[in-house]
């Protein structure tokens, strides 16, 4: 993460990130089908998206501990955003900087949770602990995808969104089972944020074309369900019987929330292009 002049605000700059050699598959340099190359940027939108939002938390965390953890969680998502964003790119011959950085909100694929803001602490946890469940069911089967970089992603990403995933869990229940303000904090999170999950497990037609490559969505939800009930269940809390969001964002239908994030991410390369330092 660079520490820019802007960096309180949370700006990640995708170029000075240091990936792992493990992380990036052995056949980057494979180019990816239009369909394969759109579903990559599904993931690398939610992905960078949400490391966005997150990044904003340091210096602001509720103690030093957790501006250290939203931090290291937030490179992770980077990570995973850059390796998807890159294998995106090789279907038309642009960087995932370009990706990043030279998009216009209609062209992002993120689905609207992730761009949720940050609200309170107990918003943000909440965001995290639906986010982190859903993206562990997704990476462990895409494991096995047919695509082998999409299949490579995967096997190192669901190791770092298992560590996420724990981490939501152990703030959800110290937020719920604590005082009585951090426990309506987090009741009102779950009534505000929980309507977007539902998007997650739409099938889109895109995944008809994408058969053995791609994780069907509608076949996440109940592992998914199953993942969240134990924890629900020890911080005494019930899912709201709310409306579920319409969604869109895999058609480029986004939250009003999207263009503000992506004014912030994107203001110093579109300032100054091709600068470097």
């Amino acid at each position: 993460m660079s520490d820019t002049s802007d960096a309180p605000h949370g700006h990640v700059e995708l170029s000075t990130v240091t990936l792992s050699a493990e992380f990036v598959a052995a056949d980057a340099d494979a180019a990816a089908a239009p369909d394969v190359a759109e579903y990559a940027l599904w993931l690398g939108d939610d992905s960078l998206v949400l490391a966005q939002r997150l990044g904003w938390w340091i210096s602001r965390a509720p103690e030093l501990e957790e501006d250290v953890a939203l931090a290291n969680i937030a490179l992770d998502l980077l990570g995973h955003a850059r390796s998807l964003l890159r294998y995106a790119g090789t279907a038309d011959g642009r960087t995932e900087d370009d990706l990043a950085y030279w998009r216009d909100e209609g062209a992002f694929r993120s689905a609207h949770l992730f761009e949720q803001p940050n609200g309170d602490f107990a918003h943000t946890i909440v965001r995290q602990f639906a986010a982190s469940h859903y993206l562990y069911e997704l990476y462990e089967r895409l494991r096995a995808s047919a695509d082998a970089v999409l299949a490579g992603v995967a096997a190192k990403a669901v190791k770092e969104v298992d560590y996420h995933r724990d981490h939501a869990d152990r703030w959800l229940l110290r937020l719920a089972l604590g005082t009585d303000e951090s426990r309506r904090r987090t009741v009102v999170a779950l009534d505000d944020l929980w309507p977007f999950t539902d998007e997650l497990f739409h099938d889109e037609p895109l995944i008809d074309r994408l058969e053995g490559i791609a994780v069907r969505p509608s076949t996440l939800r109940a592992p998914f369900e199953t993942s969240i009930a134990p924890v629900l269940t020890e911080a005494e809390l019930d899912l709201p019987a709310a409306f579920a969001s319409s969604g869109g964002g895999r058609r480029g239908r986004h939250s009003e929330h999207l263009g503000p994030l992506l004014a912030e991410l994107q203001v110093l390369a579109r300032q100054h292009p091709g600068a470097d330092w």
